[in-house]
């Protein structure tokens, strides 16, 4: 999996351009892996594919296995007959080029309402056989989720702690009931599921025919109002009453002087001890479904965690305390066989985290933004790489744009980068684009933003900010076949071309 060098773009769906105030699994999508065929690409890397909630982030997630059904593309909806052209003519202007994302939800879910609606009075006995089959092959989490849904849109969004107590406790009778009564509404999101994974199962066939590979993202944490810890409570540090005891985040780092405080409940480890750690299996066994590698979010915290007591209100006051380390991992292998497993392993790395990482043979990331503020011994640097062990990022979801970021660098750190790489810095963003893919590093993956030398305020999130991230958008013809010209000539020229 990680034997022959390639390269790759980092761009999550939501991006994509498009009519419908946010990317889909539509035209935009197939028109991106264009892009990437035609620039000898490789690698396609998305951030969580699961619904989002509150904040809009794709890492606080309502469930770990479901698809986000807001990246359903309409215009094939239409193609399945369950909307028209009247539907669609009624499309609000939305921004091209920023996602908001309050009157968008409002907008897709009344036209995936309407397509709903549709499908129950025109779908053929052939299309309503396959929803029930996917209902079928995927009941495990999806009743679950599905209810979950169902039970949040009747008690106006609360989170699942706050409903009536015997559904919090998931009293079988209470349980049932709640099925009964919102059968409906668990056949709507059943539905949705089912063409989110129609849709993406398709787009991957594609992407798999240009012999482009997908890299998924999986968080390490599951958000506390989820379908997975309100049908797995034992598998969580909560109080008898759904909250939790501690929670996770880091302490201060690069990117906030007191740290994150992400608020997700911590795993009882203890108790995934005790099932074989079935649960991880089944959840990186559905990403993998899904995606061909993927990226596991703060590697670190299965060596140890930041554990932040309940309450507080910045990351300063947590502790580290112990993970599962190897266990988890050889129970995965023993699960699913090899692990095409990325392990995001930045910010505060210890040498046991190391050992763990390079004890399962799993390559780590290094980001360039993060290599010139020392001189030659920084680990991100490329000549201190460990070569088939290494996936190299001019920057991630999480950091500026290149662009930005030389802006806002000091007068030392551009200078050592100019240096280093004897340029001028007047094409920062491709000067580091090139310095990623003649790296050493099996994998280099560059975001979408750098390829269009954009500035900070395109940059797709700032972590410890609760607003105003993950909007990014771009245009059609913002992506120009002068980029995937100038992509592919540094791919070949740096031996990461396809065979």
């Amino acid at each position: 999996m990680f034997d022959k060098r390639k390269s790759g773009v980092l761009n999550h769906p939501t991006s994509f351009p498009g009519r419908y105030g946010m990317g889909d699994l539509g035209a935009g999508a197939y028109q991106f892996i264009n892009f990437l065929h035609e620039a000898k690409q490789t690698l396609w890397q998305v951030l969580p594919l699961g619904p989002t909630g509150y904040g809009d982030s794709p890492y606080q997630s309502f469930s770990s296995f479901a698809g986000n059904h807001y990246l359903i593309s309409f215009d094939l909806l239409k193609a399945q007959g369950f909307l028209t052209d009247a539907d669609l003519a009624t499309t609000p202007a939305f921004n091209l080029r920023l996602i908001d994302f309050g009157s968008v939800i409002i907008y897709k879910m009344e036209m995936l309402r309407k397509a709903y609606e549709s499908y129950k009075l025109k779908a053929t006995a052939a299309q309503k056989k396959k929803v029930q089959q996917f209902a079928t092959a995927n009941k495990d989490w999806l009743e679950d989720y599905a209810l979950f849904t169902a039970l949040k849109d009747h008690y106006g969004g609360k989170e699942w702690f706050k409903w009536d107590k015997k559904l919090v406790k998931r009293e079988p009778a209470a349980i049932k009931a709640a099925k009964e009564t919102h059968k409906d509404a668990i056949d709507f999101c059943k539905f949705l599921q089912y063409e989110f994974f129609r849709q993406w199962g398709e787009l991957k066939t594609y992407a798999n025919s240009k012999d482009i590979q997908i890299i998924g993202d999986i968080p390490i944490f599951v958000a506390h109002d989820s379908a997975d810890v309100w049908a797995h409570t034992e598998l969580y540090q909560l109080d008898a009453d759904g909250l939790p005891t501690g929670v996770a985040g880091v302490p201060p780092d690069y990117f906030s002087e007191t740290g994150q405080l992400w608020g997700n409940p911590l795993y009882a480890w203890e108790m995934h001890k005790k099932t074989d750690y079935a649960w991880w299996c089944k959840r990186v066994s559905a990403v993998l479904n899904m995606v061909d590698i993927v990226r596991i979010d703060h590697f670190r915290g299965f060596e140890t965690y930041w554990s932040i007591p309940y309450g507080e209100e910045t990351a300063v006051n947590g502790k580290w305390v112990k993970g599962p380390g190897k266990a988890l991992f050889v129970a995965l292998k023993k699960q699913l066989g090899s692990l095409p497993i990325i392990a995001e392993d930045l910010g505060e790395i210890t040498e046991k985290v190391d050992k763990l990482r390079l004890g399962q043979n799993l390559p780590g990331m290094r980001v360039l933004h993060f290599a010139f503020d020392g001189i030659g011994e920084s680990n991100y640097l490329p000549h201190n790489y460990e070569s088939n062990l290494t996936v190299v990022y001019t920057g991630t979801h999480d950091n500026n744009t290149t662009m930005g970021w030389y802006s806002e660098a000091t007068e030392v750190e551009k200078d050592y980068l100019r240096r280093y790489m004897n340029v001028s810095g007047e094409d920062v963003a491709w000067d580091l684009i090139r310095l990623a893919i003649s790296s050493s590093a099996v994998f280099s993956v560059v975001p979408i933003q750098d390829i269009m030398s954009l500035p900070a305020k395109d940059r797709m999130n700032t972590p410890g900010e609760a607003q105003d991230c993950w909007g990014f958008r771009y245009t059609a013809g913002m992506l120009t076949p002068a980029q995937a010209e100038r992509l592919k000539y540094l791919t070949g020229l740096f031996g990461r071309l396809a065979e």
